[in-house]
């Protein structure tokens, strides 16, 4: 053991101290089958300046968005983020995304987190917002909690249309707790809405919908809300917070909780992370909510401050009470979608949401023109679409990426009754030149 810093004699005198006379023998519960019973396959100690070497031609081997063109979507998306983001964020006192755990001293930090917690409420058109979940994946599940909370039942419809993997994260979370999940099907790409009203019944503590959906479609929101609440269940949905620069707010359709994943705003893709999700909800629902949130109060001599109102987890209130363990509060993720949306401002995600919907359905028309291609669902959709191919995906998907091109998902991985369909995601980063290449590029192969 190499890495081990400690020299023989230090070794020893460790060992004597806990009764084993090798290092080996910590090791004995291990089955010898599962053991490597070989050195590690890499170098050995490196200077700093082969390090910088070798560490740079690792990096070099993954392909990012600045040198290829990307297509794919499905959750993580590539947006231009203003540079005053990343350099603001450099300041040290942001560097931290752990919790305050003396939170009246951070007053800056606590500022942060409730000027972001104001703007996801405006953006969501609900009542109260908390202070970010780890993702939209777990964010969507502690939801589907709630409803199970709220209402006293151990039922929740999730529509098949909500991104594949953030079912999964639900079936992780729920079925432990006891929560029985049953799948609503789809038709045309949104919800089989007779399928949802016939399985909605008064066991049923909630509703998940995405909308806009993992296809990209618009799904009838205000619609399945009604059918919802005649249940007197709850309605989660689930949303990418660029479409709601023109879509509906969830508030206006009907929704009673809203989560979504935050990366849109402000946070660059990172090969998959870190990023924040947000979780807004209704005023009855306050005490319900997962993690934690930040409020304004008065001291004595009353000058303004901020303050952690509501701490609903484990450390703070007796473990059987607690809604949820959530600790990190993601600030620093979160920090960058608040700094990247008040930028925008009303009009600037107005024109966003816009740009994005407007190449999106630019593309989508001129991949229709080509032979062996054609659009799968007919509904209105943002700037995600289905296209069905005659050509094998993984060959499109291989001659686009021999032209520097990252094409769209493979569906058949999450659905198979979708073979031969790809998910493709066009958003402002793409001008009209951009777009006509890919369809160059995919003419050539189908």
């Amino acid at each position: 053991m190499n890495f081990v810093p400690n020299t023989d004699s230090q070794q020893e005198q460790l060992l004597a101290r806990i009764g084993v006379k090798t290092v080996e023998e910590l090791f004995d519960d291990i089955p010898k089958e599962v053991r490597l019973n070989r050195p590690l396959n890499i170098r050995g100690g490196m200077s700093e300046q082969e390090l910088v070497k070798h560490v740079t031609g690792l990096a070099n081997k993954n392909k990012t968005v600045e040198e290829y063109n990307s297509y794919l979507g499905a959750g993580a998306y590539e947006h231009f983020i203003p540079s005053f983001v990343d350099q603001l964020l450099l300041r040290s006192e942001f560097y931290t995304a752990y919790t305050p755990y003396q939170p009246e001293i951070s007053q800056g930090t606590l500022q942060a987190i409730y000027e972001y917690q104001t703007l996801v409420c405006e953006l969501t058109g609900m009542d109260v917002a908390n202070a970010s979940m780890y993702d939209g994946a777990s964010a969507l599940a502690e939801a589907a909690l709630m409803t199970c909370d709220a209402t006293r039942r151990e039922k929740v419809l999730v529509l098949q249309t909500v991104h594949p993997e953030y079912r999964e994260v639900m079936m992780t979370y729920l079925p432990p707790r006891g929560v029985e999940l049953v799948e609503i099907p789809y038709q045309e790409g949104v919800a089989d809405l007779s399928a949802l009203e016939a399985a909605l019944q008064e066991d049923v503590a909630g509703v998940v919908i995405q909308n806009p959906n993992f296809f990209g479609s618009v799904e009838k929101a205000e619609e399945i809300a009604k059918l919802v609440h005649a249940k007197g269940a709850l309605l989660v949905m689930a949303v990418n917070p660029v479409s709601l620069g023109l879509l509906k707010s969830p508030g206006e359709c009907g929704a009673d909780i809203v989560v979504g994943e935050g990366q849109a705003f402000g946070n660059p893709l990172n090969f998959g992370g870190p990023y924040l999700g947000f979780l807004a909800t209704r005023d009855k629902l306050v005490r319900r909510m997962p993690g934690r949130i930040v409020g304004v109060a008065e001291d004595k001599n009353g000058k303004k401050g901020y303050v952690l109102t509501l701490q609903a987890r484990e450390q703070h209130i007796r473990r059987e009470k607690a809604t949820s363990n959530i600790c990190s509060n993601e600030a620093l993720c979160a920090l960058a979608f608040t700094m990247h949306l008040s930028a925008l401002g009303k009009t600037g995600i107005l024109e966003l949401a816009y740009l994005n919907l407007q190449n999106a359905h630019y593309a989508a028309q001129e991949i229709g023109k080509i032979p062996g291609l054609s659009m799968a669902f007919s509904g209105p959709f943002f700037h995600e679409f289905v296209v069905k191919t005659k050509a094998e995906p993984a060959k499109v998907n291989a001659w686009l990426l021999e032209n520097k091109i990252i094409g769209g998902l493979d569906l058949a991985r999450f659905y198979p009754e979708l073979d031969h369909h790809l998910l493709f995601c066009v958003t402002e980063t793409k001008c009209k030149e951009d777009i006509d290449r890919l369809v160059a590029r995919l003419g050539e192969i189908v």
